[in-house]
């Protein structure tokens, strides 16, 4: 009666632990109860990809994921796009700019014809800010490059506020002193320690509304560069451009005639010069010859 008991308990504790090796894999795999990533997702980073774009492949570049609302991140992207007509892309991007709640703080415009470009710089809003990257994306333009730079001040912001409330607290302490100061010089101690202590507030103030401004708005700069020349195609013959060359280089001809036309009449008088007077002295020694 025993062996058999002993046996049944052997085989439970032997299914319990093939059971519970599944188990355990399960919970490593899924780690702090996050969800397994399905089967094709080729996201980078959680980040999917093709977002953004309008048919141009190159709009497939990353953006930076949503950031955590609880931390203060400066974030700036540069973006470089090339396009036919850069000034009408700089437009748009301006346009998209100001739709996102943005505005326009830099714009450069240059060149002619083929050789136009243009350099925009916008802020927006960060939480618009993935939103206003894939709509510069998604312009008629081909897009070359997108940098995101983000830096985390939130460390910085959080003592920045931990130093304004004890200043604060300190100014109230003064203001105490002052009130029950008596005497002139107590009055005037109290009141300068408290104009010093007024002026910390300010500076501080000012640097946490500084840090404030640059993460609830974001920068974007955008380069636009004309589109690249098209490639002759090899082994082409074209008469028009024979021609073209031809007369170019009998322009190049005429200039430099000219130009050696106009120095001989600017320096032409001096070799007729020197001619003259060597002639002169040539005469003076066969007259003074047969005089001696």
């Amino acid at each position: 009666m025993t062996r058999p008991l002993l046996a049944l308990a052997a085989a439970a504790l032997l299914l319990a632990a093939c059971s519970g090796q599944p188990a355990g894999s399960a919970t490593t795999a899924i780690g702090r109860g996050e969800p397994a990533p399905a089967a094709g997702d080729k996201s980078v980073g959680g980040a999917p990809t093709g977002q953004g774009g309008s048919g141009n492949a190159s709009s497939t570049l990353p953006v930076p994921l949503g950031l955590d609302p609880d931390r203060s991140v400066i974030l700036t992207a540069n973006l470089s796009l090339r396009a036919a007509d850069p000034w009408a892309i700089a437009d748009r991007a301006q346009a998209v700019a100001t739709g996102m709640g943005g505005d326009v703080i830099g714009l450069q415009e240059s060149g002619t014809g083929d050789t136009r470009s243009a350099t925009l710089t916008v802020r927006v809003p960060s939480a618009r800010f993935n939103d206003a990257l894939r709509g510069l994306k998604a312009l008629d333009a081909e897009v070359l490059s997108s940098n995101v730079d983000g830096k985390d001040v939130t460390d910085q912001f959080v003592d920045l506020q931990a130093r304004l409330a004890a200043k604060q607290a300190e100014e109230q302490r003064y203001l105490a002193l002052l009130a029950r100061a008596d005497k002139i010089e107590d009055v005037l101690k109290v009141d300068q320690a408290l104009s010093a202590v007024r002026t910390q507030i300010e500076q501080l103030t000012g640097q946490i509304n500084l840090i404030r401004s640059r993460t609830q708005f974001s920068t974007i700069v955008v380069a636009v560069a004309g589109a690249a020349p098209s490639p002759e195609p090899v082994g082409s013959w074209d008469p028009s451009r024979t021609a073209a060359k031809a007369v170019a280089a009998l322009g190049v001809v005429v200039h430099a005639i000219a130009d050696l036309a106009i120095y001989a009449l600017v320096f032409g008088w001096i070799p007729l010069l020197l001619i003259g007077l060597a002639f002169a002295l040539t005469r003076f020694r066969r007259v003074s010859v047969p005089a001696a």
